[in-house]
């Protein structure tokens, strides 16, 4: 429950603030006396200050100064009968959160309350979490304290040191690489190199010769030998980024790779014996592709022994500011800039904000602050525009009049629309996010007309 000290010389409207207040769900506290009102704020546990401004012997602008100065976190509310623009102002410029004018509206006190609460609730998260960032749940350098990312932390400890191979699912952006070096660093190969190739990246020509490598002579361009990036891995872990885009004409040869643990280059007679750890990422539905025709069934299966899915950046609640905090620390570093913390305005934008680019999109989100910003801490317009801008649509099921409502079952087809809209198409992850297994998420997608393999493709593929 919010605690709010009205401070208010006036009887008569004090009383109504109580009542009005008290009857929301808040605390109420209150004081007659300005002087009498800061004693208890620095006593007590205050979440929101509301204050008269013309009170005797100290004022309410003299009693948001001190405020500002003694206990900047906790916001106050003035209010005034004499509602002017040199009022205002001089509120404004004595660090009051807001400023409404009487007689006092009970929506406009309940709103202004209610904005100022959660102001002073994300200013102490902030807070908590510039004090505990060190403290927080790690595995190597990711971070993350949220039960998503807890949860992939024993995950991950459990599968280090496995020989198996592991898939890394997740969006892009969410820091598929950052859990594969983990690994590494964790495995007992972490000596060996780790070696990172971005299938999506690599011309579909030059691909089999980058794997596997080609002796001088086998081909016009061959005019000296070239080792592979499996043999460059021996001894360490071998990174495939985006897996999915792998050609299908390469994919049996990748699948002998790993069976035998050798490979053959290009133009060679013999065979060349590996030893490397194996771990692959996609931000793609494999196993739609596999049904689709697009991804070898047996290799996925090989390189899916172990699967480990990267949480999107929305799924981790208050990571966000752990994480914009972590980044806005390293970048004022870099950039010899004394900047400490994030105000609850700027913090409310970044919880509020979907992340589409996920951690990637954070980190340069920071990045730019920083190198933006002008005082010591990361204001408000040092944030993108998109970021400042964004407001989350609501998800309308119709008015309060009957014949605007619509059947549960359109609801069901817009939230639906609306996951898959979210996960780009990724129908296992929309599947797991629903709440559904795949058959039956792929029998609703059919029956309202969505494009997707059908419920026996899927038994079949099961």
């Amino acid at each position: 429950m919010d605690r709010v000290l009205v401070v208010e010389d006036d009887p008569d409207v004090c009383r109504l603030l109580i009542d009005q207040l008290g009857a929301a769900g808040y605390a109420v506290e209150a004081r007659t006396a300005a002087q009498e009102g800061f004693d208890v704020a620095m006593t007590r546990d205050v979440d929101v200050v509301v204050a008269d401004v013309h009170m005797p012997r100290l004022s309410g602008i003299q009693l948001a100064e001190r405020m500002a100065r003694a206990r900047p976190e906790v916001p106050v509310i003035l209010v005034t009968a004499f509602g002017s623009v040199d009022t205002a102002v001089a509120a404004i410029r004595a660090g009051a959160h807001d400023f409404i004018t009487k007689p006092v509206e009970p929506e406009v006190l309940l709103i202004a309350v209610r904005r100022a609460a959660q102001h002073h609730r994300l200013g102490g998260e902030v807070r908590r979490l510039r004090q505990t960032l060190d403290e927080a749940s790690r595995f190597d350098e990711i971070l993350g304290d949220s039960s998503a990312m807890r949860e992939l932390f024993d995950l991950l400890g459990r599968v280090a040191g496995s020989d198996a191979p592991v898939l890394i699912g997740g969006e892009s952006g969410v820091g598929k690489e950052l859990v594969a070096r983990a690994l590494h660093r964790r495995g007992r190969r972490r000596g060996g190199p780790f070696v990172v190739v971005n299938c999506a990246a690599v011309p579909e020509a030059l691909l089999e010769s980058e794997l596997f490598g080609h002796v001088r002579g086998a081909f016009t361009d061959a005019k000296s030998e070239r080792i592979g990036l499996f043999c460059q891995a021996h001894g360490g872990t071998l990174f495939l980024d985006e897996v999915g885009e792998l050609p299908l004409a390469l994919q049996p040869k990748r699948l002998r790779a790993l069976e035998e643990r050798t490979v053959r280059p290009i133009g060679g007679s013999a065979e060349v014996k590996l030893d490397v750890s194996l771990t692959t990422a996609t931000n793609r539905d494999l196993e739609a592709a596999v049904e689709e025709g697009r991804f070898r069934e047996d290799l996925y299966f090989r390189i899916n022994v172990i699967q480990v899915d990267v949480p999107p950046l929305r799924a981790r609640g208050n990571d966000v500011l752990l994480l914009a905090q972590h980044f806005l620390d390293r970048f004022a570093s870099r950039a010899a800039k004394a900047i400490h913390s994030i105000p609850p305005s700027a913090a409310a934008r970044l919880l509020g904000y979907p992340w589409p680019g996920n951690v990637r999109e954070l980190r340069n989100c920071l990045e730019r602050g920083v190198a933006l910003a002008r005082s010591d801490t990361l204001a408000l317009d040092d944030l993108p525009r998109r970021i400042r801008d964004f407001e989350s649509p609501p998800m309308l099921v119709g008015g309060d009049d009957p014949s605007e409502l619509v059947p549960l079952e359109q609801v069901e087809q817009r939230y639906i629309a609306r996951v898959l809209e979210s996960t780009n198409g990724n129908k296992r992850l929309a599947a797991r996010i629903l709440g559904l297994d795949r058959k039956t998420l792929y029998r609703k997608l059919e029956r309202y007309g969505h494009p997707g393999p059908t419920p026996d493709a899927v038994a079949d593929a099961d």
